[in-house]
């Protein structure tokens, strides 16, 4: 405990058994506290809705995975505002990574989503079954 803050720490070498203690202890303390979860490791299975601040310190290239680590605080029973941050520095692979998110859901929001404006058109559900059908 430092600065009057306990730490847990969850990454990919933590033991599937110790998981659920950590979640457990985060979601049951009454003193503030920070848990430091890996993008990946923590992707599923997690409810943390005692969190009220979820940064993101490492982007991954697939908009997804990001917001649903950013889900694991917007559960059922959350009953705080929670806030998302994403920190990049300029100039960085990172920047470049939401850079490739940014125009990956642009692509998917053409392909799979009607536009308001008239312009361009998604893919109907037609077009849906037609391709997987």
């Amino acid at each position: 405990m430092e600065q009057g803050f306990s730490c847990l720490r969850l990454d990919g070498s933590t033991p599937v058994p110790q998981r659920k203690n950590l979640v457990q202890s985060f979601q049951n303390s009454k003193e503030p506290s920070v848990f430091l979860i890996s993008l990946k490791a923590g992707g599923k299975g997690l409810n943390l809705t005692r969190a009220t601040y979820v940064y993101h310190m490492d982007p991954w290239w697939n908009p997804a995975v990001e917001n649903q680590a950013s889900d694991r605080a917007h559960r059922i029973g959350q009953t705080e505002q929670v806030t998302i941050t994403r920190l990049i520095m300029k100039h960085t692979i990172e920047e470049k990574m939401m850079a490739l998110k940014e125009h990956k859901t642009q692509l998917y929001k053409a392909i799979l989503e009607e536009r308001s404006d008239g312009g361009g058109a998604g893919l109907t559900r037609e077009d849906f079954d037609f391709l997987l059908g």
